[in-house]
């Protein structure tokens, strides 16, 4: 299997979440499942066209969560080992390529993270345990997060910028109607738009 080079360093420490859009590939699920096929008959050129499109956020979920270079670069070799192998059991129609990614990375970083503590030997260790169970929501919301601005990309632009700076900016549909200029009234016409469209995505995700 072809062996897979980090992604170059300049790329990877812009998590704040209004930077996660532009770290994103612009998702086509056709695509996503024709490489998936082409994985599964053996061809590695669709590994390295996948790892091309993904390979960014998963680093950088790793990278912000295992807080080491190294480290994070060989989960990442692990969990696109993982994806190669199971190309067969990605289906697009329970949610995208990056979504099924993630959740291989996320299982591959808490495995990491388990290695590094032993397990528990009397009530007076529990509180490993608890630190666990942080690490694992920590890496549920960053991958949230991720996932979000995947969905966005799926909204036409004027009503994605308005759902960013809602819940991203946290502004107020009159603060942001100040901010850009447009009609209050058209923010909450665009608002009622974007969210219904934002839901059926999600619950195509999901």
């Amino acid at each position: 299997m072809t062996v897979l080079a980090p992604p170059p360093p300049a790329t990877l420490f812009r998590f704040e979440l209004i930077d996660l859009q532009s770290a994103l590939p612009t998702g086509d699920d056709q695509i996503d499942l024709e490489l998936a096929r082409r994985m599964e008959r053996g061809d590695e050129n669709a590994l390295s066209e996948v790892y091309s499109r993904y390979s960014r956020p998963v680093f950088g979920l790793l990278l912000r969560y295992l807080a080491d270079r190294e480290t994070a670069e060989d989960v990442q070799q692990q969990v696109f080992t993982e994806v190669w192998q199971k190309a067969g059991k990605f289906d697009s129609g329970r949610g995208s390529m990056l979504g099924w990614i993630m959740s291989i990375a996320r299982s591959r970083a808490i495995d990491q993270t388990r290695k590094r503590v032993p397990e528990p030997k009397d009530p007076e260790t529990t509180a490993v345990l608890v630190d666990r169970e942080r690490a694992s929501e920590d890496i549920d919301r960053l991958i949230d997060a991720f996932q979000f601005s995947h969905l966005l990309q799926h909204l036409p632009d004027d009503e994605a910028d308005l759902i960013r700076y809602r819940f991203q900016n946290e502004l107020s549909q009159s603060e942001i109607a100040e901010k850009t200029g447009i009609p209050l009234g058209t923010i909450k016409s665009r608002m009622v738009s974007a969210l219904g469209r934002l839901r059926t995505l999600m619950e195509a995700e999901a």
